[in-house]
């Protein structure tokens, strides 16, 4: 079934906010905590520096209403610094492939790709953009 979450980005203290989160909403971590040194190596991705390899690749906590609050930490080192407008992305997750073309074009038309469409290595076929209003957005599919 297809829905929206909300997905933060933090400067290093994704899993001290998502505990602090945990502790106002109560519940579980989705699929518990998935960490930069989890990314399988990839040719031409340069290797991670230690200091990194412990910090947030994923994590997500229902919390109101089948809400799903995601987050992850900006990792400096992979070209990316967080700040006011970039800390947070909508996330849509979609029932279909056709759908999550037909969503990414739109609201990339006139924008920005940050992430082509592509499938990733976690299985989703998965991309992000930026819209002609600066409205940051990931797009995923989990059905193949």
């Amino acid at each position: 079934m297809a829905s929206v979450s909300t997905y933060l980005n933090f400067q290093g203290n994704t899993e001290e906010a998502f505990s602090f989160y945990r502790s106002v909403f109560g519940g579980e971590f989705i699929g518990g905590i998935s960490r930069f040194r989890d990314i399988p190596p990839m040719e031409g991705m340069p290797a991670l520096p230690d200091a990194d390899q412990d910090l947030v690749m994923h994590i997500a906590l229902p919390i109101l209403g089948d809400h799903l609050l995601m987050g992850t930490d900006a990792v400096e080192s992979m070209g990316f610094r967080v700040q006011p407008g970039n800390n947070v992305y909508i996330n849509l997750l979609t029932d279909t492939r056709d759908e999550t073309e037909r969503l990414f074009g739109a609201l990339s038309a006139g924008g920005q790709v940050e992430q082509p469409l592509q499938d990733m290595f976690w299985g989703d076929y998965y991309g992000s953009c930026k819209d002609r209003f600066g409205v940051q957005w990931m797009v995923n599919c989990s059905n193949k």
